[in-house]
């Protein structure tokens, strides 16, 4: 098999990052530079500083890439880029940099949906095959999906409000725990009682596969009000119970995606948690015990590839190209991009 080499640019949110994969299932080089310290004073992302961020970093985090692996520019056979969704400023510095690569090369564009990035990260680090359910997790997006193969999706459920990992960050902030959220709400969690208080379990009983998490991120803020001497033991406590909470949605959610999938005749053996909130180890196992008992094998990818990143978005432009599915010079980025 003739090697492909596949130059991947991630600029969605706000981590800059560049990665080089072959088809052989590769990771030749793999940069990321996140922006936490820029967005920390404002608690969170601010688009026009990540985006004047991206046209900062990105030129050197290529010129990195390429000497991490060793490989001439010239070599590379195709550029992939994240397109869509995401900030809308951040994209197109990306877009336009991969843009201007691939004319100058003559080598085909590939434009990736972010959230297929996240959909196909666990076939570049496990031997999986189609068709896996995809509970995809993370700051911006909630989704339960049926993967049958690239660029072919089934959705089954999505958030009706927040997301997962928005909610995480918001109680954090409301906390005083620092940014990102999710990661500081989940350490504290570890100290905490998970029933010391009793928050709503948004959709949870229900026949369908969507979620709900503004009640669950209001209630805990109806609480914290009602708190006149805010502790330590009680931010740990109200940590614990909400992410006891989530865990309890999720499974619940997913418990009905199952179902769903069973009375469809399709046969499954894998359930795939990608997105940032994928690295949240309590959530995992919440969602192992729904998997053991339904006979499935439930798969994430490592941490470092869970987040924003290029080898993600490089792997999906290795498994489009394989396919012959590129794009040309006049694609536009996309701030909404659902996966269908």
């Amino acid at each position: 098999m003739e090697i492909m080499y596949i130059l991947g640019i991630e600029t969605s949110c706000d981590e800059t990052s560049i990665a080089i994969v072959d088809n052989n299932k590769n990771i030749l080089s793999h940069k990321i530079l996140s922006q936490i310290e820029e967005h920390t004073p404002f608690g969170g992302v601010v688009p026009e500083i990540a985006a004047r961020a991206h046209i900062n970093y990105l030129p050197n985090l290529i010129k990195e890439a390429l000497s991490e692996a060793q490989i001439d520019i010239s070599k590379i056979d195709g550029i992939a880029v994240t397109s869509g969704p995401g900030l809308i400023g951040g994209l197109l510095v990306g877009l336009m940099t991969a843009k201007g690569i691939a004319a100058s090369l003559n080598k085909p564009l590939i434009a990736v949906n972010h959230l297929e990035g996240h959909a196909l990260t666990i076939r570049l680090t496990d031997k999986i095959e189609f068709p896996y359910l995809l509970l995809l997790v993370s700051g911006g997006h909630c989704q339960i999906l049926i993967v049958h193969g690239v660029g072919s999706y089934t959705k089954l459920g999505s958030t009706i409000d927040d997301a997962v990992g928005e909610a995480y960050d918001k109680v954090a902030k409301m906390l005083q725990l620092g940014y990102p959220g999710g990661p500081a709400v989940e350490k504290a969690a570890l100290k905490g009682n998970k029933h010391a208080y009793v928050f709503p379990k948004s959709m949870v009983g229900r026949d369908n596969c969507d979620f709900s998490f503004s009640g669950l991120k209001t209630a805990v803020k109806r609480t914290l009000d009602k708190i006149d001497n805010l502790n330590e033991q009680i931010i740990v406590d109200l940590c614990a119970s909400f992410q006891f909470t989530v865990g309890e949605i999720l499974k619940d959610r997913i418990s009905n995606a199952i179902k769903l999938v069973k009375q469809n005749n399709i046969i499954i053996e894998n359930l795939v948690i990608a997105g940032g909130v994928a690295a949240n180890k309590y959530i995992i196992s919440c969602l192992k015990e729904i998997t053991d008992s339904n006979n499935l094998t439930i798969k994430s990818p490592p941490i470092k590839l869970c987040t924003d990143n290029g080898a993600m978005i490089a792997w999906v432009g290795v498994e489009r190209m394989s396919l012959g599915f590129t794009n040309d010079l006049v694609t536009e980025p996309k701030a909404t991009w659902p996966l269908m």
